[in-house]
């Protein structure tokens, strides 16, 4: 299997996870250090107040995470663990997972991400916030001198 994701692989292994394919999930960023997934707002993703139900909100928060890390670290990694504050009910037409890298290791990889709702008019309501460590299951052999750790800014310019 390749250690190498490209936005295209990336959206290939996307497309080939059945519960991303139910809720509509696409990946519309990734890049080494991010990754970004969006699906449209619908009403079988609501609870019963009318919001993104908290276990939608939970699966944007991982997968975003996991593909975050995989652009790094490559194509063999999973979730080890994760936390998501919701802030205020996800309400608007569009949920945005915006995920970033904060320390990628030889074995683990930490990143944040940012979940909003987008609006009809293009507004962004920030709704929750996730933090996770992702596994990486083969990992790379360390090079002899080389650091051990890479963080957000020798992995991508600030945004």
């Amino acid at each position: 299997m390749t250690r190498t994701l490209d936005l295209e692989l990336a959206r290939k292994v996307l497309a080939a996870q059945p519960f991303s394919t139910l809720v509509g999930a696409r990946l519309t960023a990734f890049e080494e250090g991010g990754a970004t997934v969006e699906f449209d707002i619908r009403g079988d993703l609501l609870q019963q107040h009318g919001s993104v139900h908290g276990g939608v909100l939970g699966y944007a928060a991982d997968n975003a995470l996991s593909f975050a890390a995989g652009s790094v670290a490559g194509s063999t990694v999973t979730t080890a663990g994760f936390s998501i504050d919701f802030l205020r009910p996800a309400r608007g037409e569009l949920l945005r997972a915006r995920a970033r890298v904060v320390r990628a290791g030889r074995t683990r990889v930490v990143c944040r991400c940012d979940l909003s709702t987008v609006a009809a008019d293009g507004s962004e309501t920030l709704c929750a916030v996730a933090q996770g460590s992702i596994a990486v299951l083969d990992p790379r052999p360390r090079p002899s001198g080389d650091e051990t750790h890479r963080t957000t800014d020798q992995v991508a310019p600030n945004a």
